[in-house]
């Protein structure tokens, strides 16, 4: 079963444009907002199981420079 989740980001000052960039080109993306405020994007991402969004956030996102830090909430099926 699909496993969706919201990506909270804290990205260094100035580096924001760059870290969309990067986002943008996540398999399992689905949408991706810059925010005022903290965090300063939020990234909503459907993959296919816990294992693959672990590997996506611990791998892909946290590689990205300019990434500080995330906080990742699993959408609770209803």
């Amino acid at each position: 079963m699909a496993t969706k989740a919201y990506i909270l980001i804290k990205v260094k000052a100035g580096k924001g444009k760059s870290v969309l960039t990067a986002l943008k080109g996540i398999a399992g993306v689905e949408q991706i907002h810059a925010c005022f405020g903290q965090p300063d994007i939020f990234v909503f991402i459907n993959v296919a199981d816990e294992r693959a969004l672990s590997d996506v956030v611990i791998t892909r996102i946290h590689s990205i420079e300019g990434v500080e830090e995330t906080d990742t909430h699993i959408v609770a099926e209803t």
